[in-house]
């Protein structure tokens, strides 16, 4: 089971993954071009060119897990790098990763600051 805490970060590399990466090939992403351990425990979130396909490699303390969804109808609102040669590492929020899964162009949308009117 998928347990998020607090402290959990979100990694998502920006742009197109090969989906045929196993295991092996995602923690190598991770490790290789996000520059991060991915046996701490963090998500790394990675998506296909046409936006319809991702997987999330995560470490629970005794083994990787790789969870996948594939969309049936429409794309992931999913970025882009910025330049050539940039990093392509995008830290998210897991209230933005919510969002990202459920089909929300987080680009779009404007973050409200909320508060008690008493």
């Amino acid at each position: 089971m998928l347990s998020l805490g607090p402290a959990t970060k979100v990694y998502l590399l920006a742009g197109a993954t090969d989906m045929r990466l196993g295991f092996e090939g995602l923690v190598a992403l991770a490790s290789g071009l996000l520059l991060e351990d991915p046996l701490t425990g963090h998500l790394f979130v990675f998506c296909n060119k046409h936006r319809t396909r991702l997987k999330v490699l995560f470490w629970d303390g005794s083994g990787l897990w790789v969870c996948a969804k594939r969309l049936e109808k429409g794309g992931f609102h999913w970025p882009q790098p910025v330049a050539q040669g940039a990093s392509r590492k995008v830290l998210l929020t897991q209230a933005e990763l919510t969002l990202l899964l459920a089909g929300i162009d987080l680009v779009a949308t404007r973050q409200r600051a909320w508060h008690r009117v008493e």
